[in-house]
């Protein structure tokens, strides 16, 4: 590839001490992990050498889930044709400064390692983080090239956006620069950010306010109470309709016994006192008079 040997054999021991921290989870460092990333294309292009055509960069068993291709062009076929990849789309009109006869693009897919890599402040990530980086072909070690866009912007495409379409709006596309700094971008529909750099971009939401702040409850809580207030209205109709019902039940229970008690008793006959008044009278005299001794002097 035109590098000196020493300097590769440096590399690939640095890389693979990359590796080792990256793999047992002592740490999650995305300028490791690019690193890591370049060494490995590196690997592909000294054995794939057809310009053009992307290969895919094969990974360690410890990072099962990232994806990384590469792709090797000149740049004039850069700037006339541009180059597309699964989701990054460079246009034409586009080239890397400084200038380089020969260069490569390397494209990662975290996948579900995104959220260990990268983190947005205030934020949540709804996709994955997408990124890609351009290189002078004949030395992936050395640092990575910036482009000089004169046309239109470079898109990117995301996977397994995992959001609702009422939260559209709240969607934020950003992108985190080698300084791990974050940049807001522009979004030109669902699921497609625009740049006119390298790195790496997500799609992002904010998260949401604690339940105290949300505007709903106070809604919610209104509407308990009119279903509250309902619900003991209900409930006092029916204690009063009760009460009345088993009022009217006990009165007429007892008027039955009262005529019960009239049928089963000794009807009187009646006589009149001067004209004008009605008194009872017994047809017979129950008890007989008796005295209480027989021999009366």
């Amino acid at each position: 590839m035109g590098s000196d040997t020493s300097r590769f054999i440096v590399f690939i021991v640095f890389s693979s001490l990359l590796s080792s921290v990256v793999g047992g989870g002592s740490g999650y460092d995305p300028e490791a992990l690019n690193a890591l990333f370049r060494y490995y294309a590196n690997r592909t292009l000294a054995i794939r050498h057809r310009t053009g055509t992307s290969s895919r960069v094969a990974l360690p068993s410890n990072l099962s889930g990232m994806e990384v291709s590469v792709v090797r062009l000149r740049s004039g076929s850069l700037w006339g044709r541009g180059v597309e990849s699964e989701f990054v789309n460079i246009p034409p009109s586009v080239r890397t400064l400084p200038y380089v006869k020969r260069l490569a693009i390397v494209y990662d897919n975290l996948g579900n390692w995104s959220s260990k890599y990268y983190h947005v402040p205030g934020y949540s990530l709804v996709s994955p983080v997408i990124g890609f980086e351009v290189y002078n072909y004949t030395d992936l070690t050395v640092g990575n090239s910036s482009l000089s866009v004169t046309g239109e912007p470079i898109s990117i495409r995301f996977p397994y956006l995992e959001t609702e379409e009422k939260n559209v709006t709240r969607l934020k596309c950003v992108g985190f620069r080698d300084n791990m700094s974050v940049e807001f971008k522009n979004m030109t529909e669902r699921g497609v950010c625009v740049t006119e750099k390298a790195g790496h971009f997500c799609i992002v939401v904010p998260f949401p306010p604690p339940p105290s702040s949300m505007p709903e409850k106070k809604g919610r809580d209104w509407k308990w109470w009119v279903i509250g207030c309902g619900i003991g209205a209900v409930g006092l109709v029916v204690s009063v309709s009760a009460g009345v019902a088993v009022s009217r039940w006990w009165r007429k229970r007892k008027i039955k016994d009262m005529e019960k008690e009239s049928d089963s008793s000794v009807a009187l006959d009646t006589f009149w006192v001067r004209g004008d008044h009605k008194m009872p009278r017994a047809p017979m005299i129950r008890t007989q008079p008796a005295l209480e001794h027989d021999y009366v002097p």
